[in-house]
């Protein structure tokens, strides 16, 4: 019977693919994660106790069906598993890589509440779609007949390529716009390849293109094409630009050479992992080799940053954050790989300004003590006076997070609502904004977010543009 293959968490341990070791994985920015054996990933996939209320599934952005693949891997029915997968997630590829597991699905398994070791979900669901991929199960998408209306996608990220997806496997036609040479927004340009390596991605936009959707790259929205333009080619528009606008610091030297945005410094590391020529980093400008780095953030981008300058060759590598460890919203899980690879973590700190010469010298740290918990419940750090020194650096990275773009201003649309903080007001669960038959999805909305969140929302928006196209043609027979 199928529920004798589960259950086996009593008398099997949880384990993950095989991690390289620091000193190998460092030489180069391939990923660091072995993949699983087909009786490794069977065996791991038995240790699910398969909950009447899946707190995994629950948790999960997308609701994944994870104790049904889970069952299906262990006995494995390694396609249907893959079926399963992909029914409520558009890349399940790249969600069982970059997606934190042990704040989300990993993170509520009831056998990890009990005390003996969550289920490797991501890992799971990254070998049966890798499998999927080399038996040939991931095919271009057909849809049963084609519709003759058109949808623009403003932005061609996780979100955004998550509604082309579903949009084209309902007949729409869709066309996608995009700022960069290349599509797939940060999990191109911004998420390195030691998470990430770009041929999955690439090989997956490959597959949309195969499917019709259509890309405009090097197209700048409000600069070479205009939004009314786009809005008038096509019977509904989708943004999902994502938030680039990089918080700053309002320090004496902060426009200093040598103290850089972190998209910048991560995008030039990736483009030179496609082989692209890129003057920023020839020149030593965006290169760590042999600099004392000091990245400020304790956010994933900021892991990513620190963790990229230790391939560079980097001097040194320092990570300033003003809270402590167990107050920081980066991946524990990333902080635990930074620091086998050699970054050190300076917990409760707060850049006061630089030391500048010709170019950045060091920076000016104040230390910190944690307080009362603030309105969100953690606990304010508070200045330590007195106790400030010099950190000496020769490449400063800011990863403070993103903010989004005025983009009413930038597309001269102003009655294009947004909230306070400049996020587009869309309707939750649709997308819907202020202007008939634009939609947002995404971190435009959201505010810098997860790439599970974007996909969440890019599939959630396809629905309801489908139903919005339904009804305007329900309209125009009835007329």
């Amino acid at each position: 019977m199928a529920t004798q293959k589960m259950l086996k968490f009593v008398t099997i341990g949880r384990d993950m693919p095989q991690k390289r070791g620091a000193g190998d994985r460092t030489q180069d920015f391939d990923e660091i994660y072995a993949e699983f054996a087909a009786t490794k990933a069977a065996e791991q996939a038995s240790r699910c106790s398969q909950c009447g209320v899946p707190y995994c599934q629950s948790h999960c952005p997308l609701h994944n069906n994870i104790p049904d693949w889970l069952r299906l891997t262990a006995e494995g029915r390694l396609q249907e598993a893959y079926e399963i997968s992909q029914a409520t997630n558009t890349f399940p590829e790249i969600c069982g890589r970059i997606c934190p597991q042990d704040r989300l699905c990993e993170g509520n398994c009831v056998i990890e509440q009990s005390g003996h070791g969550t289920v490797t979900i991501g890992s799971v669901e990254k070998y049966i779609t890798d499998t999927a991929w080399d038996e040939g199960w991931v095919q271009p998408i057909r849809p049963h007949h084609e519709r003759g209306e058109s949808v623009a996608i403003i932005g061609a990220g996780p979100g955004g390529l998550a509604a082309a997806a579903e949009l084209r496997r309902m007949g729409v036609q869709v066309t996608v716009y995009d700022r960069y040479d290349r599509a797939g927004g940060l999990l191109t340009y911004g998420i390195p390849g030691f998470k990430l390596e770009k041929d999955v991605v690439m090989r997956r936009i490959a597959q949309l293109e195969q499917s019709g959707v259509e890309f405009v790259l090097n197209c700048n929205v409000g600069e070479d094409l205009s939004f009314d333009a786009i809005r008038g080619r096509h019977d509904a528009v989708l943004i999902a630009t994502g938030v680039y606008k990089t918080r700053d610091l309002d320090l004496a030297g902060a426009d200093a050479a040598g103290v850089v945005r972190a998209i910048d410094y991560l995008t030039a590391s990736n483009r030179k992992s496609f082989g692209d020529d890129v003057p920023e980093f020839d020149s030593g400008e965006l290169d760590a080799r042999g600099k004392r780095v000091v990245v400020i953030g304790g956010g994933d981008t900021a892991m990513d940053c620190v963790r990229t300058a230790i391939r560079q060759g980097a001097q040194s590598v320092k990570c300033l954050y003003r809270r402590d460890r167990a107050n920081m919203p980066g991946s524990q899980r990333e902080v635990q790989n930074a620091e086998e690879e050699g970054v050190e973590f300076v917990w409760l700190t707060a850049p006061a300004g630089f030391v500048v010469g010709e170019a950045v010298e060091g920076l000016r740290v104040e230390r910190m003590r944690l307080g009362t918990p603030d309105a969100s419940g953690r606990r304010s750090p508070e200045l330590i006076d007195g106790a400030d020194y010099v950190e000496p650096a020769d490449l400063v990275i800011k990863a403070l997070g993103f903010e989004p773009e005025a983009l009413p201003t930038l597309w001269g649309k102003t009655e294009l609502a947004v909230t306070r903080w400049g996020t587009i007001k869309a309707d939750f669960g649709t997308g819907r904004t202020s202007l008939d038959g634009v939609y947002a999805v995404g971190d435009i909305v959201r505010g810098a977010s997860l790439v599970v969140w974007a996909i969440r929302d890019g599939r959630d928006s396809a629905t309801a543009i489908l139903r919005y196209l339904d009804q305007a043609a329900a309209q125009v027979a009835a007329e």
